[in-house]
């Protein structure tokens, strides 16, 4: 892209559950600036309604953070976070919705019903980011973000906390690349501007 062209992505969504937070911290401190840009952030915790996550984001970034409220409308320059047993879905009005329903992979909110609904939303201007976790969640979404024509990041399952989430989507569907937790918010740095 020439200097000065902007980014085609509009929405960046990740996901991450065991062994995940330090490489979400080091990707929202580098992409501060991608003020065109939604993020979402799809993580396994309990259920209790805390704001410590939103706080240790808030804490490494200049742009709004906030947990998703159902039927917000999503704006760029803001960092979503999947509130704690709901499924985060995005829909054609570029608005979040919230949902009850059962469990995927053992998980509620589930990664793979985020990308899905995102890559149905956003297609080519997603970007799809499947971190460290112990369960299959997010695999089958991060294919359906590739198939959608959205560019796709697995960590490195070999240097991740917990490589078993990050390798199913690589044994799953050709991912666009490979990269180490702490390269991760780099490259997304480059590729968003």
């Amino acid at each position: 892209m020439a200097e000065g062209d902007v980014s085609k992505y509009r929405m960046v969504v990740i996901g991450g559950s065991a062994g995940s937070l330090d490489s979400i911290l080091k990707i929202v401190a580098a992409v501060q600036e991608a003020v065109d840009v939604a993020f979402v952030v799809v993580v396994h915790r309990g259920k209790s309604g805390d704001s410590i996550l939103t706080d240790l984001l808030s804490s490494q970034t200049k742009l709004v953070v906030k947990e998703v409220e159902d039927k917000e409308l999503i704006l760029p320059g803001t960092i979503y976070i999947a509130p704690p047993d709901y499924h985060l879905l995005l829909e054609n009005e570029y608005t979040f919705s919230l949902d009850a329903s059962e469990k995927v992979h053992y998980s509620r909110p589930s990664i793979d019903v985020t990308f899905e609904s995102a890559a149905l939303v956003y297609g080519p201007a997603l970007v799809g980011v499947l971190l460290s976790g112990a369960n299959a969640d997010g695999a089958v979404g991060l294919k359906n973000i590739a198939d959608a024509g959205g560019f796709t990041i697995a960590q490195q399952p070999a240097t991740a906390e917990v490589g078993y989430m990050p390798q199913q989507a690589i044994n799953l569907t050709k991912v666009s690349v490979i990269l180490e937790g702490e390269d991760i918010g780099i490259f997304l740095k480059t590729l968003l501007k």
